[in-house]
């Protein structure tokens, strides 16, 4: 069992629009994973300007009861320091494009490595490259503008620093620490 994150352009490349930038298989779907697969994505293609993405708990707070913090999720803050917008959509079919592809790629990721004799996690990572390059091929567009937005990493983009969870807590006089 597996989980796959999937980071689909929209419109903003240089070539094509609806192109798959990154597919990764994780073990379940947590701040860490987002972690790890957004550190390669920015390292590999830039700092987009948003993420469009549903309303997971990883994205936004879903708990209108939710106390301490600042409304804001491990992952939001880590866009947020990067200067990267948040887009939650209110429903699938709002998220098009990742939408779209998520039907070719219910049928084919499960069919695919079974056909290569891929079992593992480790194998389909390493697997997913050749198939979305076949993939691009197949099913990408040309764009009409070729204006890339995204932005490259700086000095100040620590990502090591940036991608970590974090959590504010307050010592009290005898050292006891409590959550903030």
């Amino acid at each position: 069992m597996c989980t796959l994150l999937a980071f689909v352009d929209d419109a903003i490349t240089t070539t094509t629009t609806s192109r798959l930038m990154q597919l990764r298989f994780v073990t379940s779907e947590s701040a860490f994973n987002y972690f790890r697969a957004t550190k390669y994505y920015l390292e590999t293609h830039g700092k987009p300007v948003a993420f469009y993405s549903d309303k997971h708990g990883i994205f936004r707070v879903n708990a209108k009861d939710a106390i301490g913090g600042d409304r804001i999720t491990q992952f939001g803050r880590v866009l947020s320091e990067l200067n990267i917008a948040i887009i939650c959509a209110n429903s699938p079919q709002a998220k098009g494009r990742v939408e779209r592809a998520f039907g070719t790629l219910r049928d084919r990721l499960v069919k695919e490595p079974r056909l290569a004799g891929i079992s593992t996690i480790a194998a389909a990572n390493a697997w997913v490259p050749a198939f979305m390059a076949e993939y691009a091929a197949r099913f990408g567009r040309d764009l009409e503008n070729s204006n890339d937005l995204r932005r490259k990493l700086t000095e100040a983009d620590d990502l090591s620093e940036v991608l970590a969870w974090r959590e504010q807590r307050n010592v009290t006089k005898n050292l006891a620490s409590d959550l903030y």
